[in-house]
């Protein structure tokens, strides 16, 4: 029998990508969820396969603290108790700092750093009572800055070194703190910035090696159940990723910004001027979901 048998995880943004996958494994090992998202039909459909046993949803916007808080109170009213918090909901933004609009860069601070904030505040003392595991979802953009992506990679740091401070304030409740760090993985974030930005997909399709790779979903979503079994600290996926959080100090260095910084010239006002004929600095899903 899974270790997972039996707990209750909650996942924000659990309609899409890693989240649905998480949470598609999570239930097959016997776990219980409750889920969240913004997006109702998306999160209805996927209620729908898992069937009604074991799973309970809540449209709730993680800038909301009420209404996390509201999603909680839903889990632990028919499960008895939150054992696992996966705070995975977030958006990407658009353009280098003068190109991206800035209520953009707004919208994406509130909800990839606020949101982890409300996810875990509303999550925690249920987390504590039941000596649980909290699961930030970070990026590697945490260990590597890229230039036209500095929101993004602000509100990742931002996300692992709140890990890190809350795995010092919960160790001794018998809690355990983990950030997740993917590099690109086949979601509709990707997707749609590589459908936007003929820069972005140049970008990626130029870098070297498995630097440029797409992972799976489906690779992805094993990764970070098997980090959740063992309570990990550091989720990294691909698993090479972990070699970039040693190679942190070497990357932010003048030798190692040096390729980037020839490419910056010639890329960076090509994507700006495409976000600019896009009239839109996030992706028309994300708008869409910001208007309901």
């Amino acid at each position: 029998m899974s270790s997972l048998s039996g707990k209750v995880a909650l996942i924000t943004g659990g309609a899409n990508g890693i989240g649905e996958e998480v949470a598609r494994r999570l239930h097959a090992k016997g776990a219980k969820l409750v889920l969240t998202d913004l997006d109702c039909d998306r999160l209805a459909q996927v209620a729908a396969r898992f069937g009604e046993d074991g799973v309970v949803t809540a449209v709730a916007d993680v800038r909301d603290l009420a209404a996390m808080e509201a999603a909680v109170a839903k889990g632990v009213e028919r499960f008895g108790g939150i054992d696992i918090v996966m705070a995975n909901a977030g958006i990407a933004t658009y353009g280098s700092v003068l190109g991206v609009d800035p209520q953009a860069f707004q919208t994406l601070m509130d909800v990839n750093v606020v949101g982890v904030f409300h996810t875990v505040r509303a999550a925690l003392p249920s987390v504590i009572d039941r000596r649980g595991y909290v699961l930030v979802v970070s990026s590697a953009a945490a260990y590597a800055a890229s230039a036209g992506m500095a929101p993004y990679d602000a509100s990742k740091a931002a996300a692992e070194h709140f890990a890190n401070a809350l795995r010092l304030e919960v160790a001794h409740h018998g809690v355990d703190v983990g950030s997740a760090h993917m590099l690109w993985i086949d979601t509709p974030l990707v997707r749609e910035s590589r459908s936007d930005l003929p820069s972005a997909r140049k970008m990626l399709d130029s870098l070297p090696g498995p630097l440029g790779k797409t992972t799976s979903v489906d690779k992805c979503g094993e990764l970070f159940v098997a980090g959740i079994e063992a309570r990990k600290r550091q989720i990294n996926c691909p698993r090479f990723v972990g070699l970039m959080r040693w190679l942190k100090p070497l990357l932010a260095s003048r030798l190692g910004e040096r390729a980037t910084l020839k490419s910056v010239p010639d890329l960076l006002p090509k994507m700006d001027a495409e976000v600019a004929e896009l009239g839109r600095s996030m992706s028309e899903r994300t708008e869409a979901l910001e208007k309901r």
